[in-house]
């Protein structure tokens, strides 16, 4: 359970800053937990769930699952394992719920999971990440088409806002 203290707004300054917050909430996490992570490209939702993963002390690596849709990091520690999603590509909940998360036995990390979650949990913890946005190209799923991925994972500040929800 994320603890009062972490709810609200945040400036993140630095990556490693990034994975701290995202330790000190795994540090605190218990199976069926769901945290719903909402980001554009480059905003930190990989480099928080690293942080939190070693927090809840779970295997890695830790990368992004938005090829394989979701990836499960068992426990080192005797704890919950961390189930890393990404709902992007996924419809709506029935076609989440055909993933067949076990959502009570497991910490899940959810990207791109608004508007698609409220079947998994009754309640969740819902942290949105802005990055700096700007630059003369599109910005796309694909990211900002003016920016090369090295000026996405270049230290700016980052503002985190954690809720519970609904």
């Amino acid at each position: 359970m994320i603890a009062d203290e972490w709810l609200g707004t945040h400036e993140i300054e630095t990556a490693e800053a990034m994975e701290r917050l995202g330790h000190g909430i795994g540090e605190r996490l218990v199976a069926g937990d769901l945290i719903v992570l909402t980001g554009p490209l480059g905003a930190g939702k990989t480099t928080f769930t690293r942080g939190l993963a070693e927090g809840l002390g779970v295997r890695g690596p830790i990368q992004s699952p938005t090829f394989v849709i979701a990836r499960t990091h068992p426990s080192l520690t005797g704890g919950a394992p961390l189930v890393h999603a990404d709902a992007y590509r996924v419809g709506d909940a029935m076609e989440l719920d055909d993933l067949d998360i076990d959502v009570d036995a497991s910490v899940v990390v959810m990207e791109w999971g608004r508007g698609k979650v409220e079947g998994l949990r009754e309640t969740w913890w819902d942290i949105e990440i802005e990055r700096p946005t700007g630059g003369r190209g599109a910005d796309t799923m694909c990211g900002d088409l003016s920016r090369s991925a090295e000026e996405l994972d270049a230290d700016a500040p980052r503002v985190v806002t954690i809720t519970r929800a609904p």
